[in-house]
């Protein structure tokens, strides 16, 4: 099956399984060739926009993006992408707007007078932004979106959490994705993004464990019968038969509960994924690694899903290296 069509197949019900022979990525839109600019006399501190006096000089300008959140000073997303603007040789800026629900609309609506060239989301506006955008299938089927950028004059939206999640299991555990059937822990936002991206690696048998029941079953309902609801109790039932674990709760996050998941019961071979980075090395996670199984944690998701907005908004694809990882493993050790 053609790769859009299978796609487009998959957002209506979900189910359909990918071809084991066929590991293409996703077809993106180009990145846009011209970017809309700003002056950079024009940016006030926090990012807006600000009235330059009449009759003064344009000052050169310089493409600028922003993640909109309430709140969202605890990101490393501007450390991320200043990374890779010095790296590529990039004159641009990426800075943080604290935008309150209650003025996401109009800040969205007016992101590209205020001089941005796009834009990352997160918590609490992924879905809020739909209904502002022009979304593409990605972020319809997974009902959120966390990137926007610009393109033939009209603001576009996507998912990369969908790839950042694939593209870090990729990394961390190649052949992972020769199983068939997986148990993901959570049915929030991020969950929608993980089934979304087991199915379409064509996963036949993913079970959806959520402490309310019914928020699991929903979700199911949305994705198509190759997604089981599982009640919490019931999950060391399925451990033994998953070849991969992916926890998407905050749970065995500072601050939070612990994750009582016993990964003893996982079979040889399994791979472990926590969506969690903070700690860098969760409990599961090191669980999971005493027992000689491959992992892969929430830094190097968080990495991967930054990379196709930059791409969008700069005109250049980013690497994720060592050194990036390791300097943002620094800034994470000093909160």
């Amino acid at each position: 099956m053609h790769c859009r069509h299978r796609r487009d197949h998959l957002c209506k019900s979900a189910s359909s399984a990918r071809s084991p022979t066929s590991r293409r990525p996703p077809a993106w839109p180009k990145p846009r060739s011209s970017l809309r600019l700003l002056d950079r006399s024009d940016r006030t501190r926090n990012g807006s926009a600000s009235t330059r006096p009449e009759g003064q000089m344009s000052a050169p300008k310089t493409p600028a993006a922003c993640l909109i959140g309430w709140p969202a000073a605890h990101s490393r997303s501007p450390l991320i992408h200043h990374y890779w603007l010095r790296t590529l040789g990039i004159e641009g800026g990426y800075v943080i707007e604290a935008v309150p629900p209650d003025d996401l609309r109009d800040f969205v609506l007016r992101l590209s007078l205020r001089g941005f060239v796009g834009a990352n989301v997160t918590i609490p506006h992924k879905v809020g932004v739909l209904e502002l955008s022009t979304p593409d299938a990605r972020a319809k089927a997974v009902g959120a979106a966390n990137t926007l950028w610009f393109e033939d004059g009209e603001l576009r939206s996507t998912n990369t959490d969908v790839e950042g999640f694939l593209d870090n299991l990729d990394a961390s555990a190649p052949g992972w994705d020769k199983a068939s059937e997986a148990l993901v822990l959570g049915a929030g936002g991020a969950s929608r993004a993980v089934v979304f991206g087991l199915l379409d690696r064509g996963f036949t048998n993913v079970h959806l464990a959520n402490r309310t029941l019914a928020h699991a079953e929903a979700l199911a309902t949305q994705f198509g019968p190759n997604v089981r609801p599982l009640p919490w109790e019931g999950i060391n039932d399925v451990l033994p038969r998953a070849k991969l674990l992916v926890n998407t709760t905050s749970l065995g996050m500072h601050g939070q509960p612990a994750l009582e998941v016993d990964a003893a019961r996982l079979p040889q071979g399994a791979v472990v994924a926590d969506l969690v980075y903070v700690p860098l090395v969760t409990p599961l996670l090191g669980a999971a690694t005493a027992r000689g199984l491959r992992t892969a944690d929430g830094l190097g998701m968080l990495l991967h899903q930054a990379v196709r907005g930059f791409e969008l908004w700069f005109g250049q694809r980013p690497e994720v290296t060592a050194e990036l990882r390791a300097l943002v493993e620094a800034d994470l050790t000093k909160t």
